[in-house]
């Protein structure tokens, strides 16, 4: 249920990112982003009364996910979304299982099964038949951002998997959150001097910015993190390809665009291979029993 509404989420960002970086730059668009997201998830902390200490030994952790992976990774999905376009990046994005399961495999030790092989192929290949025909034709420095963002994220995932067995979702969100905005800030100063850009507090961009900062960085971060506590890095990644299958649905339904039958077949493939790998689970783990 998390990762379901977690890449669903997702399935917006890229719509909406799209929308403001027609007047922002996208440093400083996910700057305001996480700032949103910090003050939403300290409030949190505060209402949760979650304990916030670090052990000095696991801080290594938290600065390679909030430096490496909410800021390089993240800022390089928006730099690509702008550059490769959001069909684009949200097929590129959906390469994600692949990573994801080769760096679980080798860092974390995990099995590489056949169910989570054919469902990694299949739902790839939904993804691929969804968007695969878009019209928009990526530059090339607009793919190498998006498949830079990809990688960085798998291995950010990674030691999430490995983090969250110790520490709260809540927690370990809040920090990396705060630890990006800190990276963020001296590029989004820079780049809104040295870039041309629009009226960055317009009506339209502060809806966009709390959207992007609540319900697509705070809530579905704290989700995935809580994801990857329960369920294995290799498993949590198989369900990245719904992201392009709710960009789809989005725009058929809040702009009206049409759906072939590419459409269908891909989402029963992207639907099955997701089914099957976790029923493949859940039967072993009662075989196990």
């Amino acid at each position: 249920m998390f990762l379901s509404l977690t890449t669903s989420i997702w399935g917006s960002l890229y719509t909406v990112t799209r929308i403001a970086l027609e007047t922002v730059p996208p440093i400083t668009l996910l700057f305001f982003r996480y700032v949103i997201a910090s003050i939403a998830l300290f409030a949190l902390t505060r209402i949760k009364n979650k304990c916030m200490r670090i052990k000095r030994e696991d801080w290594k952790y938290f600065l390679f996910i909030g430096a490496v992976g909410y800021f390089v990774s993240v800022g390089a999905q928006i730099v690509g979304t702008k550059y490769a376009g959001a069909s684009v990046a949200s097929l590129i994005n959906a390469t994600n299982p692949i990573f994801i399961t080769f760096f679980a495999v080798l860092i974390l030790k995990e099995r590489l099964t056949r169910s989570k092989l054919v469902a990694m192929v299949t739902t790839l290949v939904g993804a691929y038949v969804i968007l695969g025909g878009a019209q928009t034709v990526g530059t090339t420095w607009g793919i190498a951002f998006s498949m830079g963002s990809v990688i960085l994220w798998s291995l950010t995932s990674v030691s999430v998997r490995r983090i969250t067995r110790s520490y709260d979702p809540i927690v370990l969100t809040t920090y990396a959150i705060l630890i990006a905005v800190v990276c963020a800030l001296p590029f989004a100063c820079l780049e809104l001097y040295v870039v041309p850009h629009g009226e960055i507090f317009s009506t339209q961009n502060m809806l966009c910015f709390l959207y992007l900062g609540v319900i697509c960085t705070a809530l579905p971060n704290i989700l995935w993190n809580k994801s990857l506590s329960l369920v294995e890095a290799s498993t949590c990644s198989l369900f990245y390809p719904l992201q392009p299958l709710v960009s789809v649905l989005l725009g058929v339904t809040l702009l009206g665009e049409q759906v072939d039958l590419k459409f269908g077949i891909g989402a029963i493939l992207i639907v099955g291979g997701i089914l099957y790998a976790m029923l493949a689970d859940r039967n072993r783990s009662i075989a196990r029993s």
